[in-house]
């Protein structure tokens, strides 16, 4: 793999894993075979784990909690051993974004700059497990003294989606370390790589054996597990709506498990007449065309004022039409491979049904013959109603529809018409305009001139049907913390019998 060319190659074969359990890998299952979505030939082997194997990594988690060979741990102690995993993933960060690409289909380029993002949210966990505090009360008369504990949740269960494996896998991981928790990791099967290596980087970074688990397979058979284990205290998943409110089902039925939810979105774009236009098309573009739009905080509704609204869409066309589809393995690749056929097919799904409900495509609506893979154009439908389907569900692909206002009450409304509500972004030079916007949406990130920008600093999670809770940040932190309430008395009890 020589990293100074324009095009990285392939593996001469499928590189084959175990699945991570108590601080090793552990074979000795059926394995499913990886193919890269940019190139269809085989890149990885991974296990198909059992519902057995969920209960022997949550089992080892459980040990682990325990014992507090963490949770007992100083914060100072803790932050160390996750500053040393950032450093390390400092020096794997080629490594991990070839595996990346290779099994997401993602640019070679993003992936380094996801990687990047990763050691930032290591760096920010370790400083927020020395930060964590409770509270005290110092008001409850002379006799008495409240302390208010915050103390970890126990053994968290987390589900990652194909989309972001290792960003957002990397947005929770060193959160839930950082409280003190046990973690059972469970990836999508399609991109399983990262989340396992990380397991290897972690234990060479000082982490005690069974803090950190990673089983692999299907959703059906080891996602299900997870759900409904009753010796899981906590469930993080990251996914579709739908498979959200089954979690929520599954956790009422067993244990009453606490859960943090990042699901769908369908999220606007609103571009005021008084925008730096230029900047305001690149973003839109960029926005909808990211990770080929298979991004829960995708701008898929652009909302234009209606006098500048032709001019505008004509400008994100154009910007469309140059941004550079192709192999995941080149490094001047912009928007590489769909992830899954399934996906593919769901996205082209919607292509047609926009044509078919009235819309007028502008640019792209097909997709691309590179000579292997599966690749769509950068789609801008107009003439976009808000009962069209392409208007109102998630296609999670590179497909953007159109509307227009005419006053900042209609833009807010169009923007706040959806079941979703994960992000926003305003583009104004007007700040009244833009700190008004932003403020009436609801959605958990609002961008401001700008578009996915940020770090792990600022929490992350949604309002509606976009989820439940929050993550990054001394947010993410508590969000897997429980809070106890400790009463301490001074001097002689006052009697209740004489």
């Amino acid at each position: 793999m020589d990293q100074t060319t324009r095009r990285l190659s392939l593996p001469e074969s499928p590189r084959e894993f175990g699945f991570w359990l108590d601080g090793s890998y552990r074979g000795g299952r059926a394995l499913f075979e990886r193919a890269s979505p940019g190139h269809g030939v085989p890149v990885t082997l991974i296990p198909k784990c059992t519902p057995e194997d969920v209960n022997a990594a949550v089992a080892a988690a459980r040990r682990a909690f325990e014992d507090r060979s963490w949770a007992g741990l100083s914060g100072s102690d803790r932050a160390g051993v996750l500053q040393r995993t950032a450093d390390l993933l400092r020096q794997r960060a080629g490594e991990l974004a070839y595996w990346e690409t290779l099994e997401n289909g993602k640019p070679i380029a993003q992936a380094r700059g996801e990687i990047n993002h990763a050691i930032s949210c290591f760096e920010v966990g370790a400083g927020a497990a020395r930060l964590l505090h409770g509270d005290s009360f110092n008001s409850l008369g002379d006799g008495l003294f409240g302390m208010v504990l915050r103390e970890p949740v126990g053994v968290v269960g987390l589900i990652t989606p194909w989309n972001f494996p290792f960003l957002i896998l990397c947005e929770r991981v060193p959160f839930i370390l950082a409280s003190g928790c046990t973690v059972v990791v469970k990836p999508s099967e399609m991109t399983s790589a990262t989340t396992l290596i990380l397991g290897e980087i972690l234990a060479e970074a000082g982490l005690p054996k069974g803090i950190y688990n990673v089983v692999t397979g299907s959703g059906r058979t080891v996602g299900q597990a997870m759900t409904e284990h009753p010796d899981i205290d906590m469930l993080s998943f990251t996914g579709s709506t739908a498979v959200g409110r089954a979690c929520v089902h599954a956790s009422a039925d067993s244990n009453l498990k606490k859960l943090g939810l990042e699901l769908g979105g369908k999220n606007p774009i609103v571009v005021f007449a008084d925008a730096d236009l230029d900047d305001a098309a690149d973003a839109t573009a960029f926005g909808i065309s990211f990770n080929t739009g298979q991004c829960c905080v995708s701008s898929s509704r652009l909302i234009v004022e209606r006098g500048i609204a032709d001019r505008f869409e004509e400008m994100v066309a154009e910007k469309m039409k140059k941004i550079r589809v192709g192999d995941p393995l080149d490094e001047t690749t912009q928007v590489g491979a769909i992830t899954t056929d399934a996906q593919n097919e769901t996205i082209l799904g919607y292509l047609e049904k926009g044509t078919a409900e009235g819309a007028k495509v502008l640019t792209g609506g097909t997709a691309l013959d590179m000579g292997g893979g599966s690749y769509i154009a950068p789609t801008l439908f107009t003439g976009v109603t808000p009962d069209m389907s392409i208007a109102r569900e998630e296609i999670f692909g590179p497909v953007l529809s159109s509307f227009r206002f005419d006053t900042v009450d209609e833009a807010v409304k169009l923007a706040n018409d959806t079941a979703y509500g994960l992000a926003g972004s305003v583009w104004s030079r007007n700040i009244d305009t833009a700190l008004t916007v932003a403020r009436r949406v609801r959605a958990g990130r609002l961008w401001v001139n700008c578009m996915l920008a940020g770090g792990p600093e600022m929490p992350l999670g949604g309002f509606k049907q976009s989820g439940w809770g929050r993550e990054a940040g001394t947010y993410g932190v508590e969000e897997y913390t429980q809070v106890k309430s400790v009463h301490v008395a001074f001097g002689k009890r006052n009697h209740w019998v004489e």
